[in-house]
């Protein structure tokens, strides 16, 4: 059995890029950071950061490109995939990417869940049909659906 799948959470290092395919549909390059933390033989604690490159494609990339703002804590899942290429000398180029088919989004810095350049959106409207009235006076009908005494211990 085979499997590539990848799961990290992180934050992003910069705001998404957006662009289109010739065939219309949208793509978003990410950088996510992540940290590991632990502590050496002589007892100093040590940090190391690896940063990662993702790619989304389609509804979740105009997603990303409209709530994710640079510094923003996100999970992302989604495959490994290397590209290589010639650049312009002829040498070998790599770049290892994750393709991202998942993503949830992390608290906001403030609280706000709404999106970066659009206010929140207003409560709807409650009417006093949508507000039960419970009357304390009105003794409250009890159902025993359980028979304690069928209970086997």
């Amino acid at each position: 059995m085979n499997l590539n799948k990848v799961i990290i959470v992180g934050r992003l290092t910069r705001d998404p890029e957006s662009r289109a395919m010739p065939s219309g549909k949208s793509v978003v390059s990410l950088g996510i950071a992540t940290n590991s933390f632990w502590t050496d033989a002589s007892g100093n604690k040590k940090e190391a950061t690896e940063y990662h490159n993702i790619v989304v494609f389609g509804k979740l990339a105009d997603t990303c490109s409209q709530y994710l703002t640079k510094g923003q804590l996100i999970l992302v899942e989604g495959r490994i995939q290397t590209r290589s290429w010639d650049d312009q000398s002829g040498n070998k180029k790599y770049k290892t990417e994750i393709i991202a088919n998942n993503m949830q989004m992390g608290p906001r810095p403030g609280g706000s869940q709404a999106a970066p350049n659009r206010p929140a959106p207003a409560p709807a409207p409650v009417s006093q049909e949508d507000i039960p009235v419970i009357n304390a006076e009105e003794p409250m009908e009890v159902k025993n659906e359980v028979d304690v005494e069928s209970i086997p211990f």
